[in-house]
């Protein structure tokens, strides 16, 4: 793992995980000064008559992607929470991220809020030429983050336990399986947290993983998943988990097709396949931004701001959302299923269940 960074790894992952799309936010307000705390934090000199700016560059379109339109959802209740004006900058393509980043800057923001792997060879960039600035990265990190760089990143392992306890527990066959992209550390989180907490709810039963692919096309292959889904399912698999960003489009495809039941990750993809997918490892973007806007306006010198079940920035779809009964997931067929899910999660919390992190694994 040393000669490997943590990081290298966590970025690669995560490309996968977060999808293109398009639109854009802005409603400007007048707001009062950061407060000395903050000031203090960045070196700005913040006059009395200059609102607070918060800027959120997406690294694509917002468009219908539910994943990055929560950064935005983050950003404005931010900007509610402190009176300050709020901005939406959408890269159109790759060369245009670095300029809205810089762009944000110029305009003066305090606070420059950037979602994905995309931004990391930009922020360590940008941010040390920008040292008045803070910049806030949401899903991955840098290495060594200077003071005005914070990251906020995520427990998958703690969640995606909770989707195997989910499995097993409505497993008819006895055997689960999990479909991810790429056989590396930080995937492993989804995976390997999803065979535990199958097996902790049934010991016996059999967990099988398979890989889509070995290099970052698997992140983007629905056809190869879909192969791997009828292949796990025609060996016994009912429950399957779709760890594979746009890949799991071809997992819900297999799932209709031979009638087993699937599970999404990030955001809720029970309408993706109505009646297929079960429940979702849910990504509470929007909550992590707030939580460390927070943060940052409170002075912190925290670099690394991490997200599971305690801090509500993962879960499942019947427990974090407000109107599950809405989200066309089958988890709410079983209610029983549901009310021992949650002891688990209170479980995890309270340290009495104790996951490790894959990636640490010796």
């Amino acid at each position: 793992m040393k000669k490997i960074s943590f990081w290298t790894l966590f970025i690669l992952a995560i490309a996968a995980l977060v999808m293109a799309a398009c639109g854009q936010a802005a409603a400007p307000t007048q707001a009062p000064a950061a407060p000395a705390a903050t000031q203090e934090a960045s070196g700005q000199e913040t006059k009395s008559d200059q609102p607070l700016k918060f800027v959120y560059v997406s690294p694509s379109p917002l468009g219908v992607n539910d994943f990055l339109i929560m950064g935005q959802t983050g950003l404005e209740q931010a900007g509610d929470q402190y009176g300050a004006q709020t901005k939406v900058l959408e890269a159109e393509d790759p060369t245009t991220r670095e300029e809205n980043v810089r762009a944000a800057v110029s305009d003066g923001a305090n606070i420059v809020i950037v979602l994905g792997f995309e931004f990391a060879d930009i922020i360590p960039k940008v941010a040390a030429e920008s040292t008045n600035t803070q910049f806030l990265i949401v899903d991955q990190c840098i290495d060594n983050p200077p003071a005005n760089v914070h990251c906020a990143v995520f427990k998958e392992y703690e969640a995606a336990f909770l989707v195997g306890a989910v499995a097993a527990s409505l497993s008819e066959t006895g055997h689960v399986g999990a479909i991810s992209a790429l056989d590396i550390p930080f995937l492993h989180r989804y995976t390997d947290g999803f065979a535990e907490g199958a097996k902790y709810v049934k010991p016996d039963i059999e967990v099988s993983t398979l890989w889509i692919g070995s290099d970052v096309t698997a992140f983007s292959d629905p056809a190869r998943a879909k192969e791997q889904a009828l292949a796990m399912a025609a060996d016994g698999a009912d429950h399957i988990f779709a760890a594979g960003a746009a890949s799991n489009l071809g997992i819900f495809e297999a799932a209709k097709e031979k009638k087993f039941f699937t599970y999404g990750v990030d955001v809720n993809q029970c309408p993706s396949a109505p009646g297929f997918v079960v429940e979702n490892l849910i990504k509470r973007v929007d909550t992590a931004i707030i939580e460390s806007v927070d943060k940052i306006m409170a002075g912190s010198k925290e670099n690394l701001l991490v997200y599971g079940l305690a801090e509500k920035g993962i879960g499942l779809v019947a427990l974090t959302t407000d109107k599950p009964e809405d989200s066309q997931c089958e988890i709410m067929k079983h209610p029983e299923v549901i009310e021992q899910v949650k002891e688990i999660q209170q479980k995890i919390i309270s340290g009495e269940i104790k996951i490790e992190d894959p990636m640490f694994k010796k």
